[in-house]
């Protein structure tokens, strides 16, 4: 093995902002049940909007969320996400969108999620990951094709908020 890998663990990690997302979960969280295998849940999107500097657009109805969770500790739920969208740009494109993901909520914050009369919790109180990758057909749009993305996310009261950043 070569000694001489300090160069690929100095490289920097640089990020630009690509997109704002936030989809609309009309039919709220479908559980399906705990099984061995954790709490599987269903959140299906009704719809959305995405807006950054180089790609704005509407989410369409119909893609939905995958989610599964168990415990970490006593205190905090984890969770995983299996999600699938498709975006329509405001020129008409079709962008397909996946991702996964990680969730860390605190015990107290998720009481807080299940009374919609209860103000959305401060995000910095629970931890909402995202890795998105893109898939489409458009020679416009063709760029989305090899990047990589994180996103951070937060819960609002239409259903979920990612701020969206390229990975350079």
């Amino acid at each position: 093995m070569n000694q001489d890998n300090g160069s690929a663990a100095e490289a920097p990690l640089a990020s630009r902002h690509l997109c704002t997302v936030e989809f609309e979960v009309g039919g709220g969280i479908i559980g399906i049940g705990a099984s061995p295998f954790g709490d599987q849940r269903l959140g299906y999107i009704s719809g959305g909007r995405f807006f950054g500097p180089r790609i704005n657009g509407v989410v369409l109805p119909g893609g939905g969320n995958w989610s599964r969770s168990g415990r970490l500790g006593d205190s905090a739920s984890v969770g995983t996400f299996d999600a699938r969208a498709v975006w329509q740009t405001d020129d008409g494109e079709l962008v397909y969108l996946s991702y996964t993901g990680r969730s860390l909520i605190p015990d107290d914050v998720r009481a807080t999620f299940a009374d919609t009369s209860v103000p959305d919790a401060d995000a910095s109180r629970y931890y909402l990951r995202i890795a998105p990758v893109f898939e489409t057909a458009s020679a416009k749009y063709g760029w989305l094709n090899g990047l990589l993305a994180v996103g951070v996310g937060e819960r609002t009261d239409f259903g979920v908020r990612h701020v969206i950043h390229e990975i350079l």
